[in-house]
Order: C-alpha cells, then sequence, then structure tokens
C-alpha cells in the first residue's frame, strides 16, 4: 500500500517532467548537476604523467569519436593515458570501469559540452577529479554562445575547442577576468584514418554504373542545422530524376525524431533517384558506405567542425559543402567545393541552436546544384578534388595540435610526432 501511495505522485511527476519543454528540461538538469558536482581544485598542482579521457567513449556519437580520437593521438604523442568512459550525461550508461593507479596531476580531458559538463563531473569517481587540472574539450555550432553554458565555467581549468570557428566563439564569450584560456585542437582524425569495410556497392544495394552523392548525418545532431532538406532541393535541381544520379542519404536516430524523418520522407516523395538509408552500421560498414560513394554532399547551415565531409576527405572522397563555420579549418577552394551562402538568424525548431544575435549560413542551392553537376559529369574532376581534399585532411587534421595544446600544459612530448 505504502509503494502504491508513494508510485502514484512519482508517477505523476514523471508525466509532469516530460510534458516540459526539451529546452526547460535540460536546463532544470543542468543546474542540479551544478549544484551537486564536485568542483575541481582552484589552484591543482602542475601537469604531469599523462592524461585522462573522459567522455561517450562506447557511444556511437560525434562526441564519442572525438574522445577515442584524442585519446590514440595522445597516445601517438608518447604520452600515458586512461579512458574513462561515463556514457551520455543526462541518459546514463557505458559508465566505467574507471582506471586505476592514475598520478595525481594528470590532467583531466573532459568531452562533455558546457550545459552537461557538471552532470558528467557526477559520474566520476572524485579521485579523477581532485588534484588535477580539469579541461572542457568543447563543440558547439554558433559564433554566439548561449548563457546556459556559463554554468560550466567554475568547474574548467582551460577549454580546448575543436576549431577556430568555435574557439573565437568562446574567446568572445568568456569574462575578460574568467583567467580561462581557450586552446584550439581540431578533432586529430589523420591520427587514425577511417579504414573500411571491404564493401562494395553490391553490398549496400547501390548500382554500379550511378553517381552516387551520399548526404550522411543524425537527425539527433538538429534536422535544421544539417539542413538534409537543401541537399535534397539542390539535388533535385542539378539532376532531376535521372535513373543514373543517385542521392543517398544515411540518416541516424529517425525513430527518435518521427516528424523530422517524415518531412524528410515527404521532400523525397516518389523521386526514384533518392534513397533513404537509417540501418545502423559499425564504423567499417559506415567509412565503406562512404567510400562507395562519388561525391559527398554536405549543405550544413553550421557545424562546428564538419567530422563528415572531414571522414571523406581523408577517404579521397570529393566534398561539396557550405563555405562557412568549422569546416573552414580543414576546407578551401583547392581541395574541396565550397558552396557560396548568406547569413541569416539562427532558427532551430528544437531551441537547441540558438542564441540571441546568432546567425549561420543559408547555402546557394543553385550553386550547389552547379557544382554538383560540374562533379557528377568529369570523373577526372572528382579524382583530382578527392585527392587533393586527402592531402589536405592529413596534413591538417593530424597530432600536431594535439602536441602543442599538451606541450602549453607543461607536459614533456616524446618526439617525434607521427601522422
Amino acid at each position: 500500500m505504502l509503494h502504491h501511495k508513494v508510485s502514484l505522485p512519482l508517477r505523476a511527476l514523471h508525466r509532469f517532467w516530460r510534458l516540459l519543454p526539451v529546452t526547460q528540461r535540460r536546463r532544470v538538469f543542468s543546474s542540479a548537476a551544478a549544484f551537486l558536482a564536485p568542483r575541481p581544485d582552484r589552484s591543482p598542482p602542475p601537469p604531469r604523467e599523462g592524461v585522462v579521457v573522459a567522455g561517450e567513449l562506447s557511444r556511437p556519437s560525434g562526441l564519442g569519436e572525438a574522445a577515442r580520437l584524442m585519446q590514440a593521438a595522445i597516445a601517438n604523442c608518447g604520452i600515458a593515458t586512461w579512458g574513462a568512459d561515463f556514457g551520455d550525461p543526462l541518459l546514463g550508461g557505458g559508465r566505467g570501469p574507471w582506471p586505476r593507479d592514475v598520478p595525481d596531476g594528470a590532467p583531466l580531458l573532459l568531452h562533455a559540452n558546457g550545459p552537461v559538463l557538471p552532470g558528467a563531473l557526477l559520474r566520476l569517481p572524485r579521485r579523477l577529479i581532485r588534484r588535477r587540472r580539469v579541461i572542457g574539450y568543447w563543440a558547439w555550432e554558433l559564433p554566439v554562445v548561449p548563457e546556459s553554458w556559463r554554468i560550466a565555467l567554475s568547474f574548467v581549468h582551460e577549454i580546448w575547442a575543436l576549431s577556430h570557428f568555435t574557439g573565437a566563439a568562446f574567446q568572445a564569450w568568456l569574462p575578460e577576468d574568467s583567467g580561462i584560456p581557450v586552446r584550439i585542437v581540431p578533432i586529430p582524425l589523420a591520427v587514425t584514418p577511417p579504414r573500411p569495410a571491404a564493401l562494395d556497392r553490391a553490398a549496400f544495394g547501390l548500382p554500379a554504373d550511378a553517381v552516387v552523392v551520399l548526404v550522411s548525418f543524425s537527425l539527433a545532431s538538429s534536422n535544421a542545422r544539417k539542413n538534409p532538406l537543401g541537399a535534397i532541393a539542390a539535388f533535385r535541381q542539378a539532376f532531376g530524376t535521372r535513373h543514373d544520379r543517385l542521392l543517398v542519404l544515411k540518416v541516424r536516430s529517425p525513430e527518435h525524431f518521427p516528424e523530422e524523418a517524415a518531412a524528410l520522407q515527404a521532400a523525397i516523395a516518389d523521386a526514384p533517384n533518392i534513397r533513404m538509408e537509417t540501418r545502423t552500421f559499425p564504423d567499417a560498414d559506415r567509412h565503406a558506405l562512404t567510400a562507395c560513394a562519388d561525391i559527398v554532399l554536405s549543405l550544413h547551415r553550421s557545424e562546428g567542425f564538419g567530422l563528415v565531409p572531414a571522414e571523406a576527405m581523408l577517404l579521397g572522397r570529393p566534398v561539396v559543402a557550405t563555405g562557412w563555420s568549422g569546416n573552414m579549418d580543414f576546407m578551401d577552394t583547392g581541395c574541396a567545393a565550397l558552396v557560396g551562402y548568406r547569413l541569416v538568424p539562427a532558427q532551430d525548431p528544437r531551441g537547441v541552436f540558438e542564441a540571441p544575435g546568432a546567425v549561420w549560413a543559408e547555402p546557394d542551392l543553385g550553386e550547389a546544384a552547379a557544382q554538383l553537376r560540374r562533379l557528377a559529369d568529369d570523373p577526372l574532376a572528382r579524382a583530382t578534388l578527392g585527392a587533393r581534399g586527402r592531402e589536405a585532411a592529413l596534413a591538417r587534421l593530424g597530432p600536431a595540435p594535439v602536441a602543442a595544446a599538451l606541450a602549453g600544459l607543461g607536459l614533456a612530448v616524446p618526439g617525434p610526432v607521427a601522422a
């Protein structure tokens, strides 16, 4: 009887919680976590003897991939590393086992964005937080940082940003007296480049004689920001219903965003040369799908980094992409087909990628269509651009920025650093 009396109000409270807007739920979670989370030492000992890399190490997410790549890059620099898998700070899962015998002073590199960083700290053992420098490795996709991130400032000693675009946003947002340095440390993809499985087009049901354009994204990363509807429109403008031109939309998490998935399906309508691929693939199979494409298209409105086009470039695939935001750290007109744009107010129906005064890019769909036609009609141009893109990505996404950041911490980085 007592259990029944207690469970009724709990169920009612849960129903009320689910009725709250997502942004309000995040704000409540962030505030509660910040109140409970352990704060790092104000004056930690000098960094020494390796780095603890904490993040969504077991999750197939962009942040999880960044954490795994960072740990590999630090090891490549000859520095000891320990991995701490805290799963999703909001949803849980994937905790531990926690590393042991981590010496005091080894910095904690925390792959958790500002609003959820206190929640991530709550999931870590106190011994991985105390007596060490805490670094936030942060990704943000707009030039203006929302106030919801400010809650994390008392939990970090410095910030590593994954692009100059993101770093500039943090530097403009930080209080002048914060004393928090910002280092630019791109995701070191070239240290462990994508390794595709030995799968050909037939394995994915793709025709051998068509020019395949691939758009790959997760609906969890904001449909408005990734702009697949713009990609569909540009492809239609470029090729109509030509049977020898195929657009493949590799969509992750459609089951969690049914309205947006339905909008995609409506945009595809009965087009015979547009497909939506919703299966979940292991990384090697996902890279194989990318390798099977003739062109990779990203008409994003904003990217903090641009993981998908960066992986495509490392695989030698020619990339057509919006010429704005974080991807410009590793792209230029010599190694990618950049699409012009105009800046417009950032409007995300989910309210995640919004901040007062923030803008993002509206890509020129006519220009994108022209780039697609040019590359589709010219195999030599595709091969040349793909080779240049791979060369640029290898040069710009190697371990050197990681080594420089580690040296900036005062850690001795054995050389040479190998790509």
